[in-house]
């Protein structure tokens, strides 16, 4: 038996392309293209291709099989920033990089400044005309815009990079004509993109804290002698990490809204789908490319149009009770469980083409929002805290002991 007969015995044919249009909604899309029932067209798989030039050619997210709620949070993500971010929690080898690579072909436009220094429509709208370059200001009062749309892009930390490739620097170019100038780091390059850290259990400190600091600001200033700069550093931190090399601090954690635990695959069926894609792209890598491009492209504007209608999603009083009730129930502290776990509401259900949060949405998004952000320590120090604010209370006003609030 040849080769292509045999792949052709264990993988048939994925639906036709055109079909992939009657789906209703980007879930409805994800579960019908990423599936194990619909695998790849295994006769690509007899031609070889050697075309000589390197390219950076990422691996289809719809052609990833399974994983389910690493797709979804990620997806999620695209279409709300306000959920805060998503970090990838497993071993070695089950597509967390992969996953995260594959997003840039599906990744939505945004407005972005036309200007050096970041003059926006915006800033017209909550400064005045004096929160604009002069440049800008002429531009606005002629009616010419300011900013343009542009695709939010996949902006990657290095393993090895330092504070200095973080944040900026002295220009080394200008330094040479005896000038002083500073150029932007990779936080600023992130500004209003997806900014991914793989291993992020493993930063340094100081780049660590760097990247705390302007995800909480959404800017950060760096000076060098007497010249010094803030920049924007508006970005969706995604971050992945294998929980054998190390723990992640709770400060980063904490940065993460959406946390999700990435297992292997259970079922062999999907296993050997997952192999047989890997090795159909490994072969040549165009023609899965091309197989999943018109759903890729539909994928694309249903993120879009998502990200356009969010601000119509609404969530009822009735609905919000039950995600407070939840949280309640598991003892957390922090109310970034709350803003997490409804803007995941939000975009999930406009995922699904509706305008109203439903118990259904916060249940399915749950687990991701709310996990890891119990801390054993800090329950026993305020239990601890507790009994000694009480012993104190009752020594200094035995008639109005201390209550725990």
């Amino acid at each position: 038996m040849t080769e292509p007969e045999r792949l052709q015995t264990i993988s048939p044919e994925i639906p036709d392309p055109h079909s992939l249009s009657a789906t209703h909604s980007l879930r409805a899309l994800i579960e019908q293209v990423t599936g194990a029932d619909h695998p790849m067209d295994a006769a690509y798989a007899s031609e070889k291709r050697d075309s000589g030039i390197v390219e950076v050619l990422p691996f289809p997210f719809l052609a990833m099989v399974g994983q389910t709620e690493m797709k979804t949070a990620l997806l999620l993500a695209l279409i709300n920033p306000a959920v805060g971010g998503v970090l990838l929690i497993g071993p070695r080898g089950t597509g967390k990089t992969t996953a995260v690579r594959s997003l840039v072909d599906l990744l939505p436009q945004v407005s972005r400044s036309l200007c050096y220094y970041g003059c926006m429509p915006e800033d017209v709208e909550t400064g005045g005309i004096d929160a604009i370059c002069p440049d800008c200001a002429k531009k606005y009062a002629l009616g010419e815009s300011l900013a343009a749309m542009d695709r939010v892009r996949l902006v990657e930390l290095p393993l090895n990079a330092r504070l200095e490739d973080v944040i900026g620097g002295i220009d080394e170019r200008a330094a040479i004509h005896e000038r002083l100038r500073l150029r932007r780091g990779i936080l600023a390059q992130a500004d209003r993109n997806l900014l991914y850290v793989d291993e992020v259990n493993l930063l340094g400190s100081q780049v660590a804290d760097a990247i705390l600091d302007a995800a909480a600001q959404g800017s950060y200033t760096i000076r060098r002698g007497p010249i010094w700069a803030t920049y924007r550093s508006r970005f969706v931190l995604t971050g992945s990490m294998n929980p054998e090399e190390g723990h992640l601090r709770p400060q980063i954690l904490d940065r993460f809204g959406l946390r999700v635990i990435v297992r292997g695959l259970l079922d062999s069926r999907d296993r050997l789908e997952a192999y047989q894609r890997v090795h159909t792209y490994q072969d040549q890598p165009h023609e899965i490319i091309q197989r999943y491009a018109s759903a890729t492209m539909q994928a694309r504007d249903e993120i879009q149009s998502a990200r356009d209608r969010l601000s119509q999603v609404e969530i009822t009083p009735e609905i919000a009770q039950v995600g407070l009730e939840m949280i309640e129930k598991l003892q957390i502290d922090s109310l970034r469980a709350e803003i997490t776990l409804f803007e995941a509401a939000r975009a999930y259900a406009v995922s699904d083409d509706r305008t109203l949060v439903s118990r259904e949405d916060l249940y399915q998004v749950g687990p991701m929002a709310l996990r890891f952000r119990r801390s054993k320590f800090m329950t026993e120090y305020l239990t601890q805290q507790s009994i000694e604010e009480n012993e104190i209370s009752m020594i200094i006003n035995p008639e109005y002991p201390f209550k725990h609030p």
